[in-house]
């Protein structure tokens, strides 16, 4: 099947080349393509294919992935979602047959080849359905965020010639009225929960969309899917545009077949009895790829949980699915370390005593495990009887192989935390363009603060790097994404003339190989001095001397001195927007330090002493292990509100959008800067 001129593996500084198949036999064809990259949806490209190893494997599209899947796994559960309370289950043998049933309807509707079905919603079969639907039609897959703007979906619907949109409800339907008229290739719109409030033309309920194609052959559609190859384009995943215009990563069948086989490698799975629960938005990466690609490869099930997962509702679908794999975004498990805390403040002496004891032998044990001695220390057995197991029942975990952390930084405090709990969170990094994960943590291979080692077939090199060997970090790999749709300059922006992707995160791999993300380059701060100030370990580190904090920014891009701009931790109402009530971790230090505040406004009213003089004491400590006078943080605000979704400040995985919280909070940064040159 493998042609391969060069059986040689070459060594990370050689150039990786890309090996040609055989076209002549075997299942699967690529389409001739002489390039590694493109930036038009419907010009395939040449795999980063070589003699051996994982990066050799037969190329294969996603319905060969799924076929296989069925034809071994049919009926196994697939997905079980929540119908007036009690959970409703799809083989995986029904979920094929409702994307075959979704996709004649696509093509019923006029669905054209490498155009796009938006899908703007939150997870659910439909989701997965209209997904794989749109590709099994030859279409591109496009997730949308469920809080863009009107404006914002029509970028995306507009960008990739939609000829589909499929919405959840009416209050997402909304956001599509306004803009259609603005969207030549948009042929129908489909609603998959509620009723239409309104019956307009090539509007459909779900229902109605799937009878839509019941006269379209299967031979029509096979047709269609014996055409598609695995080194073409078949979904797009947008870039949340923290740093500019979105852009539509295209992504080859091969990057999500190839990437979720691989990466299913790397964790201890069985096929068809593996659980996840389906809760991070689909229209990233790290969630589509984990929820649909990698559990397709091990024939496990999808939990779906409520829209309100990320306000409160994520802890009870846990408990009833007790997934053996879950992946929380940093934020995520701040909430329950705050959660665990808050509880644990208000335990007996007595309890504290033994959850404190527990805790000093969960980190021990951890940190034996995690240099490869696995030590158990005396009373490791009480302790886990005592404590942890009712801690991972408590939170739905008892089940849970491996507990992921990605998408974001996360703080030491929160990785030791979970440690000490004997939950170690594995850290994952890659970005949409890798497909997902590039570097993996798991159990038996992980280091504290670092997001792992490389995947099987993939490689990392560090571009002009430093004395200490922080570079720019730089990817190759069938995971590596096509291109831009129709962004030439900023595709070649991404990949250099070699094929290696620059991902624009400084990093350095340890002797080990463990890499670690030392900085953003987009996020660099450089001073008026001219001073390169990564803001990340100051901002956690300031987080980590003062818990009551929520949110740091740095401050200080060609500024004379740094400043930051902080929030207190707060009640979130129940669309997960901040409110003034302080959370009961604040209220339990204002407690104790016997100040009277409920409020985060009154903290700001009064200049609560014990909130400032607290905050204070922690920046003179972080400032006190500053390497240079230029990374002393001199000015610090406390701002009336948290930063949510909603408010923009963060992105749909709680990623900070540092442009967006600069721009709404221009005059503050100014008041800072203004008082401080007044007196000097």
């Amino acid at each position: 099947m493998l042609l391969s001129r060069d059986k040689r593996r070459h060594t990370p500084t050689e150039e990786p080349r890309a090996v040609p198949l055989s076209q002549s036999t075997g299942v699967t064809t690529l389409a001739p393509a002489d390039r590694l990259w493109s930036t038009r949806r419907d010009e395939p490209v040449r795999l980063r294919m070589e003699g051996s190893g994982r990066a050799s494997e037969t190329p294969i599209t996603v319905h060969q992935m799924f076929l296989e899947t069925v034809e071994h796994y049919g009926d196994y559960s697939a997905l079980m979602s929540k119908e007036e309370g009690q959970w409703v289950t799809l083989t995986w043998r029904q979920y094929y047959e409702q994307c075959r049933a979704a996709a004649k309807s696509f093509l019923k509707l006029g669905l054209e080849r490498y155009h796009g079905v938006g899908i703007l919603g939150f997870n659910s079969p439909e989701w997965f359905i209209s997904n794989i639907g749109c590709i099994l039609a030859g279409g591109l897959a496009a997730g949308i965020y469920t809080t863009n703007s009107p404006e914002a979906c029509h970028y995306v619907a507009a960008n990739c010639e939609a000829n589909v949109l499929v919405v959840e409800n009416q209050k997402q339907l909304d956001k599509i009225l306004q803009v259609k008229d603005q969207l030549p290739h948009l042929k129908a719109i489909v609603q998959y929960k509620g009723e239409l409030q309104e019956k307009l033309p090539n509007l459909y309920t779900w229902a109605e969309f799937l009878k839509l194609g019941e006269d379209v052959s299967n031979e029509q559609l096979n047709a269609v899917i014996d055409s598609l190859r695995a080194n073409e384009c078949c979904s797009l995943i947008y870039t949340s545009g923290t740093t500019g215009t979105p852009k539509g990563v295209m992504l080859s069948h091969d990057n999500l077949t190839w990437t979720a086989h691989t990466a299913s490698t790397l964790v201890d799975f069985t096929y068809g009895v593996e659980v996840l629960v389906s809760y991070l938005p689909l229209s990233h990466v790290a969630a589509q790829m984990m929820d649909m690609w990698i559990t397709m490869a091990f024939a496990g099930t999808i939990y779906f949980a409520d829209p309100d997962a990320l306000k409160g509702s994520l802890g009870t679908t846990l408990k009833e699915a007790r997934p053996t794999y879950f992946m929380g975004v940093p934020r995520v498990w701040e909430k329950m370390q705050e959660k665990m805390r808050a509880i644990g403040a208000k335990a007996s002496p007595m309890r504290k005593r033994v959850a404190d004891w527990a805790k000093s032998i969960g980190l021990q044990y951890n940190h034996s495990v995690m240099i490869g001695e696995e030590a158990v220390p005396w009373g490791f057995m009480l302790a886990n009887n005592l404590v942890f197991k009712k801690v991972r029942g408590a939170l739905g975990l008892d089940r849970c192989k491996i507990c992921f952390t990605g998408a974001a930084p996360i703080t030491k405090d929160t990785l030791e935390y979970f440690m000490s709990l004997n939950m170690p969170l594995m850290e994952l990094y890659g970005m949409s363009e890798s497909s997902g994960p590039h570097t993996v943590s798991i159990n038996s291979r992980y280091r504290l603060t670092s997001c792992g080692k490389v995947m099987p077939g993939c490689q990392t090199k560090f571009e002009n790097p430093d004395a200490d060997g922080n570079g720019e970090i730089c990817f190759w790999g069938r995971n590596v994404f096509m291109g831009y749709l129709n962004m030439a300059d900023k595709t070649t922006e991404a990949l250099d003339e070699n094929g290696w992707l620059h991902s624009g995160d400084l990093g350095k791999n340890d002797q080990y190989d463990f890499l670690y993300i030392t900085g953003r380059i987009k996020e660099l701060i450089i001073t008026a001095g001219g001073e390169n100030i990564p803001p990340v370990p100051i901002e956690d580190a300031l987080k980590a001397e003062v818990p009551i904090i929520s949110n740091a920014m740095l401050l200080g891009d060609k500024l004379k001195f740094l400043s930051m701009m902080l929030t207190l931790k707060c009640v979130m109402d129940d669309n997960g927007d901040p409110t003034d009530e302080l959370s009961p971790e604040v209220l339990d230090f204002c407690q104790e330090h016997g100040a009277t505040a409920t409020k985060v406004s009154e903290i700001l009213a009064n200049k609560e002493p014990a909130v400032y003089k607290a905050i204070q004491e922690g920046v003179e400590r972080i400032n006190a292990k500053a390497t240079s006078n230029a990374m002393r943080v001199q000015k610090w605000v406390i701002l009336e509100r948290d930063f949510s979704i909603g408010g923009g400040e963060l992105g749909p995985t709680m990623k900070l959008r540092r442009p967006i919280v600069v721009k709404n909070y221009q005059e503050k940064i100014e008041e800072l800067y203004a008082v401080a040159s007044d007196r000097a």
